[in-house]
């Protein structure tokens, strides 16, 4: 199949925005609680709609109070917090767009964000992030920028400062704004050049929002729960935080992941959003807290018959012996799994990666099931995704109602619908290449099969060419790479090259636990234990199962395991968690160098 589209299932009214999505709960007899804040201890408060409402109305009052105009551009920069969602609506009860701010961005990128944007005021969690905020507008001058405030304190002087503002200005800035109109502009992470500001729409969130609700009615619905963990200036995070308002669910925010365990078995959410390498890190901390504990052949036995347990359900016959095991394994092992991310999680949804279908069988033959979905910045998150009532692991779903995806002659995957942006800010020319007759060119490759599921094979720039012509997928190899506990990140190399190869980071979570497992001393620093021929030994066997799945011409023939970790903070991944594969090659050009210039391997 070369086109796939599903047909809208509801409708928004053209004046609407997506204070609407709010109000309309905030004015119910239910009044439910859409959010909960973290109390001393362990405990959390639960904020109900109308509570909500008033809160960011009353800072609205302020921002306007202050002279801020319908339209207006704010800034927003915070970690994953409660705050962080109450001034983003509060930001549009004032007709107003925000532009969110990663929290880790340095001042040059804060600079280029804010003056891209024109923002003319900004929001901050913590007075170092005022600190960079305020450099960033010395640095670059930027003129436009006539406040900045700061959560606690500045919150409070914005709710004094709109006490002389009455409710009926306020309710005129609310509803100035219509589907039509800007709603924010989040620039992307940008893997490779500056960020590009993507201008979405009111509509894309209210009625992909609304569309998303009536299609996943057994995972987002009144009542439900979910911790938010991930970064709030992400896509995916935010489209998620406005799905639970359209459809009733309760949020509570985490900014530290570190306590995310704590806070699971707290919360007890219903569901929860992650990237593939969260799901990775709990599979692989089960794993090794069972091997750790001489409960190792009972794990992976049990992790067989979960795959196994899916893999049937899915084809739709499920023989009565592997059930039985499937009880069995679940007193033994998949409760202790569902009871450590809090007891009550039946599903989650995954994005910003490919999960891989063995991890995608294992969670959902524990009683966990991921619904992979995919998506991007330009399409506001979600353009499909799998759903509870037809789910095919290994494939992101079908196109959400109103959307459509196009497979271009190149193996390109093309999207439409009410998920794509108005277009990118400041950049027409760019808007005009990203786009044919309509289409969004996504840059991912991809097939649909006879029922309209997407699976992604790759990214199109980043397709290797090999000097014998060869056209390679990095991401088939990185991804079965990357899957292992012993590994942390794999950068596939070959362009233009005789052969591919790959450079590696080892966890150093898991490193200890490894080494003394094979009896090797556990505190061996991370520069001397990647010349340990075990560990060789250990990447070798990784690559080597990886490289079953793909052509001898396609496989890794030689590797370098570095001793620094990929990381936002190395300037080698994204906020996202992608690699920023120019900086690794940049960066690492002498150890690829000396993998080029080594006799050929011949194995």
């Amino acid at each position: 199949m070369r086109e796939y589209s599903s047909p809208l299932r509801i409708h928004s009214p053209a004046q609407s925005n997506i204070t609407d999505l709010l109000l309309r709960h905030a004015n119910s007899a239910a009044n439910p609680a859409l959010f909960s804040k973290p109390t001393d201890g362990s405990g959390w408060q639960d904020v109900t709609a109308s509570q909500f409402a008033a809160e960011a109305g009353a800072i609205a009052k302020g921002f306007i109070a202050n002279g801020i105009k319908p339209g207006d551009r704010i800034a927003l920069m915070a970690a994953t917090r409660y705050e962080w969602s109450l001034v983003d609506f509060a930001i549009w009860f004032a007709g107003c767009v925000t532009v969110p701010i990663y929290e880790t961005s340095s001042p040059s990128q804060v600079a280029w964000i804010i003056a891209d944007s024109g923002a003319v005021a900004a929001v901050v969690e913590s007075a170092s992030h005022e600190s960079v905020v305020r450099q960033a507008a010395h640095q670059e001058q930027l003129e436009g920028l006539n406040h900045v405030w700061q959560f606690g304190a500045g919150l409070q002087q914005l709710t004094e400062d709109g006490a002389k503002i009455s409710d009926e200005q306020l309710e005129e800035r609310r509803t100035a704004a219509g589907l039509s109109d800007v709603a924010t502009i989040i620039y992307t992470s940008g893997t490779t050049g500056r960020p590009k500001g993507c201008e979405l729409t009111h509509s894309n969130f209210v009625e992909l929002a609304e569309n998303s609700v009536a299609e996943l009615p057994e995972a987002v619905y009144p009542g439900a729960s979910t911790i938010m963990f991930l970064p709030l200036a992400h896509v995916f995070a935010r489209f998620i935080s406005v799905v639970n308002v359209a459809a009733g669910c309760r949020t509570g925010h985490t900014p530290d992941v570190k306590h995310l365990l704590e806070d699971l078995q707290s919360f007890k959410p219903n569901f929860i959003l992650a990237v593939p390498r969260v799901f990775e890190k709990v599979y692989n901390s089960a794993m090794l807290k069972a091997e750790d504990g001489g409960k190792g052949k009972i794990f992976h036995a049990g992790v067989d018959v979960a795959v196994r347990y899916s893999r049937a359900q899915q084809a739709g016959k499920i023989p009565l012996a592997l059930t039985l095991k499937h009880k069995l394994f679940d007193a033994l092992l998949y409760k202790k799994l569902r009871d450590a991310m809090g007891g009550n999680i039946r599903h989650a949804v995954s994005g910003g990666g490919p999960l891989g279908e063995r991890l995608g069988h294992f969670f959902n033959g524990i009683g966990v099931t991921v619904l992979e979905g995919y998506g991007l910045t330009e399409t506001t998150a979600p353009i499909s995704v799998n759903t509870l009532a037809k789910i095919k692991i290994g494939t992101v779903g079908k196109p959400l109602p109103g959307n459509a995806v196009r497979i271009a002659d190149d193996g390109e995957i093309l999207a439409k619908g009410i998920c794509v942006m108005r277009g990118y800010r400041n950049r027409p020319e760019l808007t005009d290449e990203t786009f044919t007759d309509g289409w969004f060119h996504t840059g991912d490759i991809g097939e649909l099969d006879s029922e309209g599921f997407l699976k992604i094979t790759g990214r199109k720039k980043e397709i290797i060419v090999t000097a014998g012509g060869k056209n390679v997928i990095p991401a088939l190899l990185e991804d079965q790479i990357r899957a292992d506990a012993l590994v942390s990140q794999c950068l596939v190399l070959g362009e233009g090259r005789p052969f591919i190869s790959a450079l590696v980071t080892l966890d150093p979570e898991s490193l200890p636990g490894w080494l003394e497992r094979h009896n090797l001393d556990k505190n061996t620093a991370m520069k001397d234990a990647i010349e340990l021929p075990q560990i060789s030994e250990a990447i070798q066997q990784v690559i080597d199962k990886a490289n079953s799945t793909v052509s001898r011409a396609e496989s890794i023939r030689a590797f370098r395991i570095v001793p620094d970790d990929f990381t936002e903070s190395s300037g080698h991944l994204t906020p996202s968690m992608k690699i920023k594969r120019a900086v690794v090659v940049k960066d690492y050009s002498d150890v690829i160098e000396g993998i080029y210039s080594a006799p050929k391997p011949t194995a």
